[in-house]
């Protein structure tokens, strides 16, 4: 154990984490020169496209005689939750940041959780600091290590430069990493404890858990328990990431690696569960615990996902069960809508969370989705003081049942350059917020602080607005503070006078007006056209505040015509107007689901 090393790349988005790890991967021949490729730990072709790292990725190295177990982690803020999990299999983090632009918002929400005691040791995480992109000739090299110097409260000789991209000093911050990070401690003569950091499907193999080992040794075929679950599995495959799944024979105390449960049910293996041996459950049971786990985060934006057709709702369920197992961030309870059938009510940790699984979902299980408008959650207090969630508009009680209602807010940290302190200032006067304070990190960045409810971050494409007036320097992080008041509606939309409840949204009272009128305009474009005339309405409590009309598709009935007298054309066109009068009254609008598609984009 005294030559295993285990450690995680933290960095905020786009400061160079994967391409470190392609670096580590060439230096130590883990992957032939031939078959190396950009951002070779991103697996999946969603990761490649966008430029970012989604799911964390184990890889085991060898170098020198060292054992270099790397988890390469992902940098935006939606995915915080797979950096959490990683650094609690891990005893050392290289903290990367990119020269370029300096210490951003993730770079100090990461630090902040690796310098939190760790699940198994309960020390904190070893710090590697290192700037990247030392060859751009926008590196302020100097001023990025003072920042860091004094984040850290380290000698500015202390923080490694490197350039990822070139190769430059990636052997000698190689050379740090195994001399600064402390080789796992577990007793391999113990029984066998292992814990879950991760898992994914395999239809042959059952739930592959990805796990860092404890105590003990596992062997191929034995028999397995899960402590919280209370779920036997039969061993069918252990090995490590190289980064492919490559087996072997045994897995002992302090490695890194996966073992195949022979597990079927993907729900029944969850992330943070211990695994222990059958031959071992008495003796654990009496004087072992189980290890700490993760805390469970808490999805805060929520939206329906429903099959377009509805015959393929078994494999909708299939696929959420799947995802979940690979994402332990996300939820899903199956809602019924009479315009959509059957389908899932979803809860994700952000918007782009919400579009990777969408994607994710079209992609990896060929499945056509509708999906609703994403929205936070809420609280009513009814009349009888009883608390009552808020997932979506359909969840909305009578208004006259309702004695108060909250909503969650959060603190928001925006790290900006100072020329860009003007925009970035303006955007958050224009949404709800509470100014807190401002901090001057060095001569050339501010610090933000400010409170808002979450409903302006994630329903207003906050993030996206940010990056686009600070071109792209501009930073943000979020915390969810408490419950606080707040003034809200439902607001219903009708077509042909009937309520579509799959179109409502809870909105605030002061935008209701406004928002009602976007909402008919935009449907009134995005509506076929019928044979009759179609009225759309929005309403808030029974009362319309927006309409616009559809008119009805012409057909000229006068065409075959040719002059004689008139009375026989008034004839044809007044038979026309009574049979759309007709249509109307009997009339049922089958509304296409791309046209829920097209609405809930917004």
């Amino acid at each position: 154990m005294q030559n295993i090393r285990n450690f995680s790349i933290i960095a905020h988005i786009d400061h160079g984490k994967s391409t470190l790890a392609d670096r580590f991967l060439e230096l130590t021949g883990t992957i032939p020169k031939e078959k190396m490729k950009p951002q070779y730990l991103d697996m999946m072709d969603l990761e490649r496209e966008r430029g970012i790292t989604i799911k964390m990725q184990p890889c085991r190295m060898e170098y020198q005689g060292f054992i270099l177990n790397l988890i390469d982690t992902p940098g935006h803020v939606d995915f915080s939750y797979e950096v959490s999990r990683s650094l609690a299999a891990v005893e050392g983090a290289v903290l990367l940041v990119d020269a370029t632009k300096g210490i951003q918002a993730q770079t100090l929400a990461n630090l902040e959780q690796a310098q939190n005691p760790s699940v198994h040791t309960q020390q904190k995480l070893v710090i590697i600091p290192v700037v990247n992109k030392i060859d751009s000739p926008q590196a302020r090299v100097e001023e990025t290590k003072e920042e860091i110097s004094k984040l850290l409260n380290i000698p500015k000789n202390k923080i490694s430069e490197i350039s990822a991209k070139l190769g430059t000093n990636i052997e000698q911050l190689l050379d740090v990493i195994i001399e600064k990070t402390p080789f796992p401690t577990g007793d391999s003569e113990k029984p066998f404890k292992a814990l879950i950091f991760d898992s994914k499907y395999d239809s042959h193999k059952g739930v592959i858990a990805y796990v860092r080992v404890f105590d003990g040794k596992l062997n191929k075929d034995e028999k397995i328990y899960l402590i919280g679950q209370k779920i036997e599995g039969h061993v069918k495959e252990i090995g490590y990431f190289k980064p492919e799944l490559k087996s072997v024979d045994e897995l002992s105390a302090g490695e890194i690696g996966y073992i195949a449960t022979g597990i079927k049910e993907p729900g029944k293996v969850r992330v943070g569960d211990t695994i222990i041996k059958m031959s071992n459950v008495k003796c654990q049971m009496l004087n072992m615990e189980a290890l700490p786990g993760y805390r469970e985060p808490k999805p805060m934006v929520f939206a329906s996902i429903y099959p377009a057709n509805p015959d393929d709702f078994d494999l909708l369920k299939e696929a959420v069960a799947k995802l979940k197992l690979n994402d332990a961030s996300f939820t899903f309870e199956p809602e019924m809508k009479e315009s959509l059938g059957r389908g899932f009510r979803c809860g994700f940790l952000g918007l782009l969370h919400a579009e990777i699984i969408t994607e994710r979902l079209k992609r990896e299980f060929d499945l056509n989705i509708v999906l609703s408008t994403p929205s936070v959650i809420y609280k009513v207090i009814n009349n009888d003081k009883k608390e009552i969630l808020i997932y979506t508009s359909a969840d909305w009680i009578d208004s006259s049942k309702v004695e108060a209602i909250q909503e969650p807010w959060v603190k928001i940290q925006i790290l900006t350059p100072l020329n860009y302190l003007g925009q970035v200032s303006e955007l958050l006067s224009s949404i709800d917020s509470k100014y807190i304070k401002t901090d001057y990190l060095g001569a050339e960045k501010v610090e933000l602080i400010y409170e808002a409810p979450l409903r302006e971050i994630i329903t207003k494409n906050f993030y996206d607005k940010l990056k686009g007036i600070s071109q792209g320097f501009a930073s943000m992080n979020y915390e969810i503070l408490d419950w606080r008041k707040a003034c809200l509606v439902k607001l219903d939309v009708l077509i042909l006078g009937k309520k579509e409840e799959a179109l409502s949204r809870i909105i605030p009272e002061k935008e209701a007006q406004k928002e009602g009128k976007k909402i008919v305009e935009k449907l009134k474009e995005t509506l076929p056209p019928q044979l009759f005339s179609v009225p759309l309405q929005a309403a808030v409590g029974g009362q319309i505040i927006a309409r616009e009309t559809i008119k009805a598709k012409r057909r000229d009935v006068i065409a075959p015509l040719y002059g004689g007298d008139y009375t026989r054309k008034r004839k044809l066109l007044e038979k026309q107007k009574k049979g759309k009068k007709e249509l109307k009254e009997k009339g049922r609008i089958q509304i296409p689901p791309r046209v829920f598609l097209e609405m809930f984009r917004g």
